[in-house]
């Protein structure tokens, strides 16, 4: 079937097992994309189902051979005014883990990370992908281990050297509209953290979350 929808259900799917439906989903399948047939994902698997006569169950079918696209990549990033759209780029460059910083120039406290979440599940149904990424708990800067940690170092775009990325290196850190404060550069440098060069211009900080990622993915 061409076009057929993506639903993630969960990561405890298993051929055999019948799922609840809510309305949306219902609705989703029923009215607007007209089919009784679906893709559900979670946990890194991916599975046929078939919407139930009576529109309350997923019955889950055989397993597809779809690969899981996704990476073990941890994205450490201070909240913005747009993290929306920075959680969808990174989810789609398949991300594992989000975790939320917060720093002394962080200006957007007040994110509603229930809809977060939602964003994420439908990047990664569109994406291809067979995992939703995690969103942690928002940590301050004071409480991260910053010895040996990957960071982008906004300074490369006012002429300071930086190195490639540690080989093997999973988890990096990016900093808020406006960049990390002085106070947290010199924690950076003092702990021998690792700061990359995004490149020498300066970067939104939603597009610089995403590339950072592509550095460690190579």
């Amino acid at each position: 079937m061409k076009n057929i929808p993506r639903i993630f259900m969960g990561d405890n799917l298993a051929t055999g097992v019948a799922v609840p439906v809510d309305r949306g989903t219902m609705h989703y399948l029923t009215r607007v994309m007209r089919t009784s047939q679906c893709l559900v994902f979670g946990g890194g698997n991916e599975y046929h189902a078939t919407l139930s006569d009576d529109g309350r169950m997923l019955n889950i079918g055989e397993k597809t051979d779809h690969v899981d696209p996704s990476n073990n990549i941890t994205l450490m990033f201070a909240p913005i005014k747009r993290t929306d759209d920075l959680l969808n780029m990174a989810t789609q460059m398949g991300v594992a883990t989000f975790q939320p910083v917060i720093t002394e120039r962080t200006n957007a406290n007040h994110i509603n990370w229930t809809r977060m979440v939602k964003i994420v599940v439908e990047a990664s149904e569109q994406s291809n992908r067979n995992s939703v990424p995690k969103i942690l708990p928002p940590k301050k800067f004071s409480e991260l281990e910053l010895s040996g940690l990957v960071f982008a170092d906004e300074r490369v775009a006012h002429g300071k050297e930086s190195a490639c990325a540690p080989v093997g290196a999973n988890a990096i850190l990016v900093g808020p509209e406006g960049g990390f404060s002085d106070t947290e550069f010199s924690a950076l440098d003092n702990a021998g953290a690792h700061g990359i060069s995004l490149g020498k211009t300066i970067l939104r900080a939603e597009l610089a979350a995403s590339i950072a990622v592509e550095k460690l993915l190579g």
